[in-house]
């Protein structure tokens, strides 16, 4: 079959399918179950389960809190009852569910069956089972930090996320969320700092709260809720371009004339197939007690969103895993391939993934609420300006934190955030706060004066700001939303260096807290005093203007804000040591762990994108070359036909040396491109900075002369799928 009549095919086929229908759970007399009557029956948490008896619940609940190590008696509690319980659901087999380095997950299933006395089969999970596993470990990443041969790493069992089930066609595999470390207990895994960080916001936190007052709180909890982007495209047109295949994004195509120019996607009615898809989705996410709250189209033809209620931000981490996977399973069923890549269409925008960010604490208190009362706006007050003096002192950090060759298309790339870190306030807030820099007094708009000494901010409303798409790192109203990070993260990484940044200026804050309080000063007093410290120190990072704007890049170097516009440009920064000195001082990660990662990093930003050199290399040569010669020959036979009959050609001649032209500079771009691959440095710092400042513009050009010749071709002889195909048919 040839390329052209595949590609009508799959145009023919995509038009026509019809949506995938599924069962919805009903009750026993056939009426539809509501959400509430299904809402996590595929997940088990020792403190919900009723087989576990209350006392050994607190002394989990207690180990926990304590970071203790559980007794095997307690843990053989737990196995035997969430064995009983994942074989009713018609589990088979169990596993460690880790997130190594890779951004994805890892499991291998073990079955329950095991052999009692004289070989009686027996399904059985140990307590041994449970707490710890002993994967393979030497093919994970590692950035060097040990050699093949060094084989042994360890899962353990977080207590504190919920195991759950993972269904497959004919069964159910019993998940248990854990940890991933090396035979010397370092970190191979996206989890375990996470964790670390969790513990030291919760330490610092707690005590923070404690100098203000507020005694009877025992725990601060960092809280998250992730906005998921994602494309669709139906899976025949993804087939057929192997540069989604290879590399999850296109890598040329010619723009379709209308695509969000008119802003007729973003919320628009949901097509019946995507729809279709959502709800098979959602259904599948409240099983599994994943809170998908909001499902919306997104700016991008093709382009779609979900995002869940808040939660401790450890299970957000696990739940955003499983909702990518999701996201990619359910698609299958319907006929799509969801693409989670960054940039997968140039011309149109890109995926991010919001991550809502905030702390609560175990009172019921959220630390970027105003409040109503005077020491409540003080509280806030402080806690905001040291999350904004720690955005302004880790800036490096956080951008290292979203920094991916997928990234790179949409950082500072005239949509999302920039690639400069910079905190949008909006007016209102912004405004009390540089008055508390400049020590001034406070009047809002249609209201009395505030004197800021003692009546600030009293009755201020939730929605005290305007929202400011184009800002990285954006107050909104009771949280801060971290924008700068990519649709394709594992959200544990950024949520680490942002948790370790704000408990550093926390550590800090409260030592010079206890200083003022026990000198005299009032609680209210001090937090005002401490707010103007971090304002004066962090003033330039607030930018609640156009992040899209030339004029905020000029601006922000005359602020002396860092620009690391690419990957390479940034990952080189968690090589400093006084860059992550917090990091390491917080036990955050050890030293090693940070050079593993960066090693990691690196290598992975390289890799990809010679994946995607490689590929653009291989399409020029097999379909781009041969349909344009193919065409030209077409137009030559014309020319010369129309000679014999002495009739002029001038369009037909026109056309051919435009074709001819950009043919020639494509195909001389394209072997310039290929010995570059061929002689790259073997230093990878040097590589990835080789492949960003050469290489990618280069790329970029062969993509600019491929959309030419689609443009000059007749639709029906070109070999690929086009912009138009993927993103409007379905």
């Amino acid at each position: 079959m040839s390329f052209v009549s595949s590609r009508q095919q799959s145009r023919h086929i995509a038009i026509n399918r019809e949506e995938r229908y599924f069962e919805r759970p009903t009750d026993s007399n056939g009426n539809y179950q509501r959400v509430t009557d299904y809402y996590g029956e595929y997940i088990f948490h020792f403190a919900d389960a009723q087989e576990i008896p209350a006392s050994i619940k607190e002394e989990l609940e207690q180990a926990v809190a304590d970071g203790a190590v559980i007794s095997r008696e307690h843990a053989e509690v737990v196995a035997k009852a969430v064995t009983e319980w994942a074989i009713k659901k018609g589990a088979t087999h169990f596993c460690h569910w880790f997130q190594p380095l890779t951004g994805s997950t890892a499991e291998k299933h073990d079955a329950f069956l095991d052999f009692a006395d004289k070989e009686q089969p027996i399904e059985t999970l140990s307590a041994s089972q449970l707490i710890q596993g002993e994967p393979d470990a030497s093919s994970f990443p590692n950035g060097g930090s040990r050699s093949t041969f060094e084989a042994r790493g360890y899962t353990a069992w977080d207590l504190t996320s919920p195991m759950f089930l993972k269904e497959g066609a004919n069964g159910m595999t019993l998940c248990i969320p854990t940890a991933f470390v090396s035979y010397h207990g370092e970190a191979l895994d996206i989890k375990t700092p996470l964790l670390r960080s969790v513990s030291a916001l919760n330490k610092e936190g707690t005590r923070f709260m404690h100098l203000c007052g507020e005694k009877d709180v025992k725990k601060v909890s960092v809280t998250c809720g992730a906005e998921q982007e994602y494309f669709l495209v139906d899976k025949n047109f993804y087939f057929e371009r192997p540069d989604l295949v290879m590399s999850g994004r296109t890598l040329f195509g010619a723009p379709s004339s209308r695509n969000q120019q008119l802003d007729d996607h973003y919320f628009g009615a949901i097509p019946e197939r995507v729809m279709a898809f959502m709800e098979e989705l959602d259904l599948e996410l409240h099983r599994l007690g994943i809170p998908a709250k909001t499902r919306h189209n997104e700016v991008a033809p093709g382009q779609f969103e979900l995002a869940q209620i808040f939660r401790d931000a450890n299970t957000a981490a696990d739940n955003n895993q499983m909702v990518m996977a999701m996201i990619e399973d359910i698609a299958r069923r319907h006929n799509f391939v969801a693409l989670l890549h960054e940039k997968p269409f140039a011309g149109i925008n890109g995926s991010g993934k919001h991550l809502n960010w905030s702390m609560a604490t175990d009172t019921g208190i959220n630390l970027l609420g105003p409040g109503k009362e005077v020491h409540q706006n003080s509280r806030f007050l402080a806690f905001t300006s040291i999350v904004i003096e720690a955005v302004k002192r880790h800036s490096k950090m956080l951008r290292v934190a979203v920094s991916s060759q997928g990234n790179d298309h949409r950082l500072g790339a005239n949509e999302a955030p920039p690639s400069i870190i910079s905190v949008f306030t909006g007016s209102t807030i912004g405004s009390i706060l540089e008055a508390i820099k400049d020590g001034k007094e406070f009047t809002p708009e249609g209201d009395i004066t505030l004197d800021l000494g003692a009546n600030q901010l009293a009755s201020l409303p939730k929605d005290n700001t305007d929202r400011n798409r184009t800002s990285p790192f954006a107050f909104t109203g009771n949280k801060f939303e971290f924008r700068a990070v990519g649709s394709s993260h594992a959200i544990g990484f950024p949520l680490t260096i942002l948790n370790g940044a704000v408990a550093s200026v926390l550590k800090e804050s409260n030592d010079i807290l206890e200083e003022m309080i026990k000198g005299g000063e009032s609680v209210d007093k001090a937090l005002l005093k401490l707010s103007e410290k971090w304002m004066k120190s962090s003033w330039n990072v607030i930018f609640n203007g156009d992040g899209y704007s030339e004029e905020w890049v000029k601006e922000a170097e005359k602020r002396g804000l860092p620009n690391l516009k690419t990957t390479a440009d940034a990952l080189p920064i968690m090589m400093d040591t006084q860059e992550t000195a917090y990091l390491t001082d917080l036990g955050i990660y050890r030293r090693g762990e940070i050079e593993t990662r960066y090693n990691v990093l690196i290598e992975r930003y390289c890799t990809l994108r010679e994946i995607e050199f490689t590929t653009l290399i291989d399409l020029v040569h097999q379909y781009v070359v041969p349909a344009a010669i193919k065409f030209k020959k077409e137009i030559a036979d014309v020319v010369l036909a129309q000679k014999e009959l002495k009739v002029e050609s001038t369009v037909e001649m026109d056309v051919y040396k435009k074709v001819n032209l950009m043919l020639e500079s494509l195909y001389e771009d394209t072997r310039n491109l290929a010995n570059m691959v061929k002689t790259l440095p073997e230093n990878e710092e040097e590589r990835a900075k080789e492949i960003a400042n050469s290489l990618m513009p280069l790329s970029e050009q062969i993509a600019k002369f491929i959309g030419e010749v689609e443009v000059h071709m007749p639709n029906e002889q070109w070999p690929l799928p086009s912009y138009f195909d993927m993103l409007f048919l379905r």
